[in-house]
């Protein structure tokens, strides 16, 4: 094993990168294992063995997910986790939306991202692994609002958000399985669209038009407020290539409802990042610096409910 580093990772995982070394043979691989669990407290993120589930089904319906090389196992020492093949491509968003030589991809992606979401929203039910919970809107509701009321910091327009989304909450068909976060930023780019989906941690049970809404949050467009869909793209393009791949017919209502609900609980998440700084939970200037985007989510929220 060569050149590990870590990477910026998320809340409920640390990611590392090396190479894999076997005689002549080398292979980029990228390493998931789970964080502490003081970080892991906030978060409904699945194990690392459901995780690499996933990506492994999703791999069988045409989704692009990292191939999963092997699983960690208990007297490795290194904690949950598993070890993927490396995609080589783009997952800076800003540089996604900027560079020369992804503009072809970037004309692709939105409905590249339409015909993918429909393709993890149509897997039957029988093949999605057990133990994912029920995620659908009042239930994760309640769980977000329980954390923010942890932190005892009233914010009046997130007082407002969880009374508009309890009273406009929609009732989904059916469930089927979330990626929970699927973003600009969590994708890989290449100079042919999409060659792939990341992160698949926050995977649930739930309303499939919520990948939807929580790809259209104004905090994912970067700097692009007048392409929803990413910052690349618009939403009657998403709407229409999900449709067409199979993915059932979603209103641009219940998208709005989902951007509502995706822009307030990025709030609350900026607001966890801060208060893990403000309670000595781990120092560090990135997470106290995020608190000012609460401020952020609160004006796009407005824009969304008023």
């Amino acid at each position: 094993m060569e050149g590990l580093a870590r990477l910026s990772g998320g809340a409920s995982a640390e990611t590392w990168r090396f190479e894999l070394v076997c005689g002549t043979q080398r292979t980029g691989c990228i390493l998931r294992r789970s964080a502490t669990a003081e970080r892991d407290r906030f978060s409904t993120s699945i194990s690392k063995s459901t995780e690499a589930q996933l990506q492994r089904l999703a791999r069988t319906q045409g989704v692009p997910a990292p191939q999963i090389l092997f699983e960690l196992q208990p007297d490795d020492g290194l904690g949950e986790g598993y070890v993927m093949a490396r995609v080589e491509g783009e997952t800076l968003a800003p540089k996604i939306l900027a560079l020369p030589q992804l503009e072809n991809a970037r004309s692709k992606l939105t409905a590249q991202c339409g015909e993918l979401l429909a393709r993890l929203h149509r897997i039957d039910s029988k093949q999605i692994p057990s133990g994912l919970t029920d995620q659908s809107a009042l239930p994760q509701l309640q769980q977000l609002e329980a954390l923010y009321r942890s932190f005892e910091q009233p914010q009046p327009i997130f007082e407002y958000g969880f009374r508009w989304l309890r009273e406009n909450a929609p009732t989904a068909p059916s469930l089927a399985l979330v990626h929970g976060d699927f973003r600009n930023g969590n994708l890989v780019v290449d100079e042919n669209g999409i060659a792939a989906v990341l992160d698949w941690e926050l995977s649930h049970l739930g309303d499939p038009a919520e990948d939807l809404g929580w790809l259209c949050v104004r905090s994912w467009r970067f700097g692009k407020p007048q392409n929803p869909v990413g910052g690349f793209g618009q939403l009657d393009e998403l709407l229409r290539t999900y449709a067409n791949a199979g993915g059932e017919t979603i209103t641009p209502e219940r998208v709005r409802y989902w951007q509502a609900f995706g822009t307030l609980r990025w709030g609350v998440i900026c607001l966890f990042q801060v208060f893990s700084h403000l309670r000595g939970e781990q120092h560090s200037v990135e997470l106290a610096a995020i608190g000012r985007r609460v401020s952020e989510t609160e004006f796009d929220l407005l824009e969304l409910i008023c």
